[in-house]
């Protein structure tokens, strides 16, 4: 077992104070987003000896295929999808071929690999996930009673369902309204909130993402896109090609190992309106609940794909012989609350404080966890330990 050191990531819609807090550390005022706990090569996390002395995660894990980030959204993200595995290569190998640098900020595909990923809240957790049936779109537009919103509903009518939507999510790409159009929507939203009339938050979102991002075409997209509100300990699976755009909320991300992001709106990023509309598939036009699979009477797993999973166990002095960890492969472990030791095969001991994070291999066999506290870890699963997926309504 190895303690970990992390980089941070710093975006415009980070928070001042979440993640320093969650760490234990003085919050400066700088808005910190994003913790990465992995071996990407924008941000590797390092290990630390006991003499205090670092190295790359690389040098002793080699390369990571999945990641886990804590995440602190202090304001909307960016309206985005991730790719597929077909779309991240080719995307990657045309980007490569160009000679576009890494650190562009006109890089789309910043590696080779697809990006599903799952969110598990540890703090209320709002998010837009997928998209609304027509008919719901129908009944947010007609109740707006304005020339944009009837233009959008005599384009659904004569396109309806996933492709329908697709095509109205392409054409305010394409020609996105004016800042004061947006703002006439998002005044209609407030008189029809004013008038107790909402259709499944649609207007309260709305106007919430206007007070960060007035006049942005994103504003008008998120109208066509479920709410979904996380409570700590729920988690959602976001598959490749679904549409998504985090609003606020304190979260960990567990991933394939990937920085690949198509955005469309709510961002000071490079967009890619073309390839977020090409990603976009059907079939998985609504996010789905994660249903946690009971491992012991301490630990929830939540397995939602092959590719990764997140345990969460909960410790206290009423097992006084530990907790045993599942998984016994490559591991990254974060202490998510309290104070906990992990003790592997050799009955060596690590002590971890919340936001404290670790890494474990093949070597260290079976973790068991003491003290009182929470840890969540982070592995592969076997083939026979996916959990059952419910639709995010």
């Amino acid at each position: 077992m190895r303690a970990l050191s992390c980089p941070t990531q710093s975006y415009d819609w980070g928070s001042t104070h979440a993640i320093p807090g969650f760490q234990r550390q003085d919050a400066d005022g700088s808005r910190v987003a994003e913790v990465w706990i992995g071996t990407h090569p924008l941000g590797t996390a390092r290990v630390v000896q006991p003499s205090g002395d670092e190295q790359p995660l690389t040098e002793v894990a080699g390369e990571l295929d999945f990641m886990l980030k804590v995440l602190a959204a202090e304001r909307p993200l960016s309206i985005q999808v991730h790719p597929d595995a077909a779309r991240a290569a080719a995307g990657f190998a045309a980007e490569e071929d160009a000679g576009i640098p890494l650190d562009s900020p006109a890089r789309v595909f910043k590696d080779p690999h697809p990006k599903p990923e799952m969110v598990y809240a540890l703090s209320t957790f709002d998010t837009l996930v997928g998209l609304r049936r027509t008919s719901e779109i129908m009944r947010v537009l007609q109740a707006l009673e304005h020339p944009l919103a009837d233009q959008l509903m005599s384009s659904l009518t004569v396109h309806s369902g996933f492709n329908g939507i697709i095509r109205l999510i392409e054409g305010l790409l394409a020609e996105p309204p004016a800042p004061d159009t947006v703002g006439e929507v998002v005044t209609a939203c407030e008189k029809a909130l004013d008038a107790g009339r909402d259709v499944r938050r649609a207007f309260e979102t709305a106007v919430e993402i206007a007070e960060h991002c007035p006049g942005d075409v994103g504003v008008i997209i998120s109208l066509l896109l479920n709410r979904l509100t996380l409570q700590p300990g729920e988690a959602a699976y976001l598959a490749t090609g679904i549409i998504h755009a985090h609003l606020k909320g304190l979260c960990l991300e567990v991933m394939v190992s990937s920085d690949n992001v198509l955005r469309a709106g709510l961002t000071t990023k490079h967009i890619d309106a073309q390839g977020l509309v090409q990603c976009l598939e059907e079939g998985t036009s609504r996010a789905a609940r994660v249903e946690p699979r009971v491992f012991n009477y301490s630990t929830d797993v939540f397995a939602p794909c092959d590719d990764f999973a997140l345990s969460v166990t909960q410790s206290s002095p009423a097992d006084p012989a530990g907790v045993v960890l599942p998984a016994s492969g490559t591991r990254l472990l974060v202490c998510t609350g309290g104070e906990v030791a992990l003790v592997n095969r050799r009955d060596e001991v690590l002590r971890l404080h919340r936001g404290d994070v670790a890494f474990a291999d093949e070597s260290d066999g079976e973790l068991r966890v003491g003290g009182t506290g929470e840890i969540a870890q982070a592995f592969v699963p076997g083939t026979d330990e996916r959990g059952q997926l419910f639709d995010l309504l």
